[in-house]
């Protein structure tokens, strides 16, 4: 994809980022007075020049007295601004997430209805380095597609083609297990979750770096529609399961991060492909299925396939005891409903890899929030006849049980964290369009940079 970032020596038009309730720049007044503007957070003005060119454009922001300011509004002016090469100036605060929100915001999905690009592009701030900006955009870009993507074109195997797109660009290696192999090779909750679709499930591990640098493993939730199973959702709860590989999106797009930058890591990516569908072969309620690990897992709901598929993935990332290890999957409502679409919980036990992720989470505008492992629901998760059922049966604390179930699946992995991501923007909001988002992946990127990036 091309830069939006335009060279340094191209002439760039000015944006004057204006405190709201503030006048005008000296620069704008002119212009700003006879269209009676007042500068407030979000609003922007064209000033025309003395030979009807574009001279500049207010752009209000947040003032000092503001509750929240939001690093990335400079996407609202994505759409608004004609063609040209545009600069920031004033009081844009963070200037690299100023410059990022605004080439976030730029993303359009482009598979199925085709537009021209609009010719707008940005000088980047003093000092930032472009070429990071451009991955970030890049990958972004790349996760976003593929939750865009509707599954009657992105089903398992296209979601590993995906995966071996990106592996080419950097040399790593890919091997899969689809099929009934996953049965052979000891993956029987993959298999079971997948099995009843006319589409092979499979697990996909891409391998990246040299063998002796520090483990770095990422699993992705990578069902790529979710019918609910034998439990099957209302028309109304499948609308977007499009989605439910969200959490695969995002940990192929943080892959492509960790890669383009060269981090001197060995990454290991790890995706359980499936689509849960129904047919006579379907995996039913109160099924038993060993997992990979060797627990028994009893079927409370099939409905909540993911953490099913996560089960197996994470049993064999666990099995080399990675530095970190971290999955990224749209696992429940249950998650929605206490933080809502913007804000993804995180599960850890690791304290200090909380600490440092939360940090950058909020530093990169990338929000987590922890939630905790509470060791009291685990009894939540008893079966009368299995080693472990893989809900709770209850109406509280689903995604925290969620977490817990995953848990029991790693042992040896230095830092283990869940994220239960949303992977969606319900409506247009600065620096994230409408549509599939990628979501913790810039603020783990950030995290890996200052522990491995020197």
């Amino acid at each position: 994809m091309s830069s939006i970032f335009a060279p340094s020596s191209e002439a760039a038009i000015p944006v004057w980022f204006t405190p709201a309730g503030d006048p005008p720049p000296d620069a704008a007044r002119g212009g700003a007075r006879p269209a009676g503007f007042e500068v407030a957070a979000g609003r922007h003005l064209l000033i025309p020049g003395a030979d009807g060119t574009l001279a500049g454009v207010v752009f209000g922001v947040e003032g000092d007295k503001a509750r929240v300011r939001n690093p990335f509004l400079a996407g609202k002016l994505v759409g608004a601004l004609p063609a040209g090469s545009y600069r920031f100036e004033g009081a844009v605060g963070d200037q690299r997430l100023a410059a990022l929100g605004f080439a976030l915001g730029s993303y359009r999905f482009r598979r199925y209805k085709k537009g021209e690009d609009d010719g707008v592009r940005l000088a980047a701030p003093d000092g930032a380095d472009v070429e990071a900006l451009d991955r970030t955009v890049e990958a972004v870009g790349l996760g976003r597609d593929l939750v865009n993507t509707p599954s009657n074109d992105l089903g398992p195997e296209e979601l590993e083609t995906a995966i071996r797109e990106l592996a080419a660009r950097h040399g790593a290696a890919v091997s899969s297990i689809a099929g009934d192999d996953l049965l052979e090779q000891n993956f029987p909750l993959v298999h079971a979750v997948g099995r009843a679709s006319t589409r092979a499930p499979r697990i996909v591990d891409l391998v990246w770096g040299e063998a002796g640098h520090p483990r770095v493993t990422l699993v992705g939730k990578g069902v790529v529609f979710d019918t609910g199973g034998l439990d099957i959702k209302p028309s109304s709860g499948m609308l977007l399961m499009k989605k439910d590989m969200g959490g695969s999106a995002a940990m192929i797009a943080l892959a492509a991060m960790i890669m383009g930058a060269k981090l001197p890591v060995r990454l290991r990516l790890i995706v359980g492909a499936v689509e849960n569908a129904i047919s006579g072969n379907a995996f039913r309620p109160g099924d038993v299925i060993p997992s990979r690990k060797g627990l028994n897992v009893e079927i409370g709901n099939t409905d909540a396939e993911g953490r099913l598929v996560l089960a197996d993935a994470l049993a064999l990332a666990d099995a080399e005891a990675p530095e970190i290890l971290v999955d990224a999957a749209t696992l429940t409502g249950a998650a929605r409903v206490a933080l809502g679409p913007d804000l993804p919980p995180l599960y850890t036990d690791d304290d200090a890899f909380a600490d440092d992720l939360l940090r950058h989470a909020a530093a990169e505008h990338d929000p987590l929030w922890r939630m905790p492992l509470w060791n009291a629901y685990d009894d939540l998760l008893s079966s009368k006849i299995a080693d472990v059922n893989h809900i709770s049966g209850g109406a509280f604390a689903g995604s925290i049980t969620a977490a817990l179930f995953l848990r029991r699946f790693v042992e040896q992995a230095k830092s283990w964290a869940h994220l239960d991501i949303f992977a969606w923007n319900p409506s247009a909001k600065p620096g994230r369009p409408e549509g599939g988002e990628v979501q913790g992946a810039r603020a783990l990127m950030a995290l890996l940079q200052e522990r491995y990036g020197g």
